[in-house]
């Protein structure tokens, strides 16, 4: 698995993302939030230990405040306490802004969401699609996992469907139905050639 012809198998996930990797994980509360953390703490996960959030082990707090300001305000994250808030208090698409926020503020070269709506409202869903496609026209790879049909064809370049670990389908959404779509899903049709 390379990435800007670095092979990620063998990296810490810190390398990973300092190579460019961006990830939005399937389960929000499990894997991508400390949900006892305040959200400052939460935005700065991924970049923490850099010389611009801690001096000698010891985190700034004045700048990681900051810099959650600044992502609080631009990614419209609703937050009743501002950055003290405990993200465990949040809307479940409060959360999931402030990890898109965390994640895309990185500028990555290979963004990986999975599910990044499950469970959220409409007004998060179409917010959080806005956020995916922005990233893709600024030059970031998109790799969008999901398994709700609207949310792929909505929002994909190109759809590959895998079926028992194989791949079945590598389409456009213009050139494939849903009807289609779902077949490639249920193994029933595979792509020729």
């Amino acid at each position: 698995m390379l990435l800007c012809g670095q092979d990620l198998r063998s990296r810490s996930i810190r390398k990973r993302s300092e190579l460019g990797l961006a990830h939005i994980p399937e389960d929000r509360q499990r894997h991508g939030l400390v949900l006892d953390y305040n959200l400052a703490y939460n935005l700065v996960l991924q970049t923490y230990y850099t010389e611009r959030y801690q001096h000698k082990g010891f985190l700034r707090e004045a700048e990681i405040n900051a810099y959650a300001e600044g992502l609080i305000a631009r990614f419209d994250i609703r937050s009743g306490q501002g950055v003290q808030t405990t993200v465990r208090s949040m809307s479940g698409g409060n959360q999931q802004k402030a990890i898109l926020a965390r994640e895309i503020d990185r500028r990555p070269k290979l963004l990986l969401a999975v599910q990044p709506t499950r469970g959220l409202d409409v007004g998060a869903i179409e917010y959080i699609h806005q956020q995916l496609i922005a990233e893709r026209t600024q030059g970031a790879g998109v790799l969008l996992v999901s398994l709700e049909l609207d949310e792929v064809m909505d929002v994909s370049d190109r759809i590959l469907v895998i079926f028992e670990g194989k791949l079945v389908a590598n389409v456009k959404p213009k050139d494939v139905t849903f009807q289609e779509l779902g077949l490639y899903m249920a193994g029933s049709k595979r792509e020729t050639a």
